[in-house]
């Protein structure tokens, strides 16, 4: 049986589904990034999971507007009271070189779907080649993104990554407050928090406005493999199956005043090879049990 309590929290979260956690056998920056799934199936199986929003990625949406149009997706996503829509992964934004060239590609796109199909937000990646930050051209660019963005009522969301010039939340509030714009924000991640050594009492540093997203997954405390991108994209565990604590990620973010969706992004080897429907719900109910104990 159910307590009071956990049905009132049932009522109040509402979780999203990322890209990849319900994209089947494919994984970021594989050989394809397209799910070999139909989109409207994958969606059916994530309002039957009980999802209200949806995580979309810049490759597989060209192949499915190229198949059925946006006027199709948009009916799909309506027809199963998926709510929100987010989409990734917008790297080398902030450059003004030649990688800036295929960025912009990208950038248009999203902007394209926000403009379709509303988008709640856009992930954008820190630098993976960049070191240290350069805090203020970032936030200039940001800046610029989040005028683009703001026209269709979109969030721009940027990530705290171990492996980035974006490590910590100190370097990552230092570009959101200078970009300074009202739908310009960090995205917090429960494995870039663990594997960056970040304590979770950290997230209290950041004003409520500039957190934008967050994301739940776990995570064994030692990395499996010690390739740290083999483990971010393929031995992340369902929450409460690993060894990292959920709930006190959670009672932070919300201490910290978040009060929105929260992301499931589970990069899983061993979970991209089931159905559809079985990705799903596995996914909801374990995230959906973190927040019991709150």
């Amino acid at each position: 049986m159910h307590s009071r309590k956990d049905i009132v929290m049932a009522a109040d979260v509402e979780l999203l589904i990322s890209y990849f956690a319900l994209s089947g056998d494919v994984f970021p920056l594989g050989p394809t990034e397209i799910s070999p799934f139909p989109f409207k199936d994958r969606v059916e199986a994530a309002a039957r999971a009980g999802f209200k929003g949806f995580g979309l990625h810049s490759e597989d949406v060209v192949h499915v507007r190229d198949q059925i149009g946006y006027r199709e997706m948009r009916r799909i996503v309506e027809a199963n009271g998926i709510k929100h829509l987010e989409i990734e992964f917008l790297t080398n934004w902030f450059h003004r070189d030649e990688k800036r060239q295929e960025s912009d590609k990208v950038r248009k796109l999203m902007l394209e779907v926000a403009a379709e199909l509303g988008l709640k937000d856009i992930k954008v990646g820190p630098g993976f080649e960049d070191a240290p930050a350069d805090v203020q051209l970032m936030a200039d660019e940001l800046g610029k993104l989040c005028d683009e963005a703001a026209a269709y009522g979109t969030d721009i969301v940027l990530e705290i990554m171990p492996w980035s010039n974006v490590r910590t939340i100190e370097t990552g509030l230092a570009i959101v407050s200078a970009a300074n714009r009202k739908n310009g924000g960090l995205l917090i991640d429960i494995w870039h928090m663990a594997r960056g050594n970040i304590p979770y009492s950290e997230i209290r540093k950041i004003p409520a406005r500039f957190i934008k997203a967050v994301e739940i997954d776990d995570a064994l405390k030692v990395a499996p493999v010690p390739d740290i991108w083999e483990d971010t994209i393929a031995y992340r565990e369902l929450c409460g199956e690993g060894e990292l604590d959920v709930p006190a990620f959670l009672r932070e973010v919300q201490a910290a005043g978040y009060s929105g969706v929260y992301g499931t992004e589970i990069l899983s080897a061993k979970h991209r090879v089931l159905g559809l429907d079985e990705m799903a719900q596995r996914i909801f109910k374990s995230s959906m049990a973190q927040f019991a104990d709150l």
